[in-house]
């Protein structure tokens, strides 16, 4: 069963980009250290898709990178380049979002677990991140 949802804010760096995202206030943020995590430093946890919203006009100024398989869609910010939330390749169902990008005021706890992005198949069998992009039911 999941802790309580809450309605926890988020932007960009020039707050064109903002966001608004229903999660617990207890979390587990996954640090990847694939390549390109590792070099955005990026920390993050993962919502179903449809507890995330963008807010205003925010699309527009969005822009999307992908790399190898093109499976994870890499958004950013067009003006400051900041990725405070993206579809990662282990929950296609998902938005991972950016821990520091939110007002962390809205946690009772975050919890942080290391990835491992270079031996992602097995670990992603092991890690149970898959589940983190499902709705639960609270039967």
């Amino acid at each position: 069963m999941e802790s309580e949802l809450v309605l926890h804010n988020g932007d960009c760096h020039c707050k064109k980009v903002r966001w608004k995202v229903q999660a617990p206030t207890s979390v587990i943020a996954w640090k990847f250290n694939c390549f390109d995590c590792s070099m955005r430093g990026n920390t993050y946890f993962i919502v179903p898709h449809q507890r995330f919203e963008l807010l205003g006009d925010s699309i527009q100024f969005i822009t999307t990178y992908t790399f190898r398989i093109h499976t994870a869609k890499h958004t950013f910010c067009k003006f400051c380049g900041i990725t405070s939330f993206y579809t990662p390749w282990s929950n296609l169902d998902g938005i991972a979002v950016t821990l520091i990008c939110l007002d962390l005021g809205t946690f009772s706890h975050v919890e942080i677990q290391n990835f491992d992005g270079k031996n992602s198949k097995n670990f992603y069998n092991q890690s149970g991140i898959a589940l983190k992009s499902k709705i639960h039911s609270t039967k």
